[in-house]
């Protein structure tokens, strides 16, 4: 064999070499790692009584718990305008006078139509009284058998009809007073005054500006006068936390506008109807408008200035607590669901739905014991942002896991070992190995 090939045979032994001891050594770290134990690194604290206040969140805007948007009920040019937005009216004050003069003559038209249906109904009755005397006359004369039968039906005619044609005409002296009171009240409407004290906080036409009126619609709105010194946020609420609130709860509000402010306030109504947004999609919202009244509100609050709410719906104290996160839901027995994993394959659709509404899953939380997390099934209260109230289930001392969430929700279950860790990661000083 020349020295060239016996060169490429050590070449090649070397690399098959070199494969084979890679190829055992994945082998044995495959093995090693399967029969090495799970560890999970974990946090934990310490199951303490606390005061728990449960908060509603929620956003919307500021308005003016009385306001009033004026609208004419008559059509008109306006002749007058005293008032600029930003004023301050009192109840009564002239806000606008629209041109009276079409409604004058009206009221001049119904007037004297009044005055000639007056004239009529006096004549009228003066004519009964002498149609009735005549009947009466007749009647004495008929009673002694000095008249006919013809005679006294055509006086009692007479007297029937000059007592209707009365009637009538009373009545033509009621419409003609209606149609009176209609065109003076039509002539009042011509000016608008100020409904309440407060200030005008929104004002849209101008002097000479031809507005409409009517009784059946809205017409044009002219203005806003609201009470400035009286401020509510009108808030929207999920409808599976506005069954929480209760009027007379307390709020705090924070207005985008006023960062370093907090105000303080009193939930006042709780909205009966819905309001739903993107209705029949996947993003379909159900809210409902939560009024509360601002009790420290100052004079820079404007109307429609957003804010946020945190609606106190209930306050529990010196009560077992959690961190939030350390609950999570578990089915509680490992065989039950290995079962409905089992049923899957062997049970009908409806049947299996009837079991998984036997096995429900419970609220749980793990406690470190000797460095193994034990599942500990726990009847929970209200929350706040940070911490749950546990009602049954623990004990002062126990030491739960608190984090991290997916560890918590996914990765451990009872008798994991844990390590337990700092916020870091780090290994915590005198934790057990």
């Amino acid at each position: 064999m020349s020295k060239s090939n016996r060169k490429k045979s050590k070449k090649k032994l070397f690399i098959f070499g070199g494969l084979g001891l890679l190829l055992a050594i994945i082998v044995g770290l495959t093995l090693f790692s399967g029969d090495k134990e799970t560890i999970v690194s974990v946090q934990t604290e310490k199951v303490m009584k606390r005061n728990i206040t449960q908060i509603v969140a929620a956003n919307g805007t500021i308005n003016p718990v009385d306001k009033v948007t004026l609208r004419p009920e008559v059509t008109g040019e306006i002749v007058d305008l005293p008032v600029q937005e930003g004023d301050k009216v009192k109840k009564g004050q002239l806000l606008i006078r629209m041109k009276p003069d079409q409604y004058i003559a009206r009221r001049n038209v119904a007037e004297a139509s009044l005055t000639l249906a007056r004239a009529s109904l006096r004549e009228r009755e003066a004519t009964l009284m002498e149609v009735e005397a005549a009947y009466n006359r007749v009647k004495e004369l008929y009673d002694k058998k000095l008249s006919s039968d013809s005679d006294i039906e055509a006086a009692k005619s007479a007297y029937i009809g000059a007592k209707s044609r009365v009637e009538a005409q009373k009545a033509s002296v009621q419409q003609a007073e209606e149609n009176y009171k209609d065109a003076v009240v039509e002539l009042d409407k011509t000016a608008i005054y100020a409904p309440l004290d407060g200030t005008v906080s929104a004002l849209n036409v101008e002097k000479s500006e031809r507005v409409l009126g009517s009784s059946f619609s809205q017409g044009t709105d002219l203005m806003t006068v609201a009470d400035l010194s009286k401020m509510e946020a009108i808030v929207e609420v999920d409808e599976n936390d506005v069954v929480l609130i209760s009027v007379g709860d307390t709020a705090t509000i924070e207005i985008d506008a006023f960062k370093d402010e907090k105000f303080t306030g009193v939930v006042t109504q709780i909205g009966n109807s819905a309001k739903t947004s993107a209705l029949g999609t996947q993003n379909e919202v159900v809210n409902f408008d939560v009024e509360i009244r601002l009790l420290n509100p100052n004079d820079r609050i404007r109307p429609g200035m957003s804010c946020d709410a945190d609606i106190k719906t209930d306050t529990r104290s010196d009560v077992w607590s959690v961190p939030i996160q350390s609950v999570t839901a578990r089915i509680p027995n490992k065989k039950d669901q290995e079962k409905v994993e089992e049923d899957k394959a062997e049970v009908e659709e409806n049947n299996l739905q009837k079991r998984k509404e036997k096995i429900k899953p419970v609220e749980v939380v793990f406690v470190e014991e000797g460095n193994l997390a034990k599942m500990v099934e726990v009847k929970t209260g209200i929350s706040d942002d940070a911490y749950m109230e546990i009602i049954s289930g623990l004990s002062d001392g126990q030491m739960v896991i608190s984090g991290p969430y997916k560890a918590i929700s996914k990765e451990l279950n009872d008798s994991t070992k844990v390590k337990i860790t700092n916020k870091r990661g780090k290994d915590t000083e005198g934790d057990k190995e």
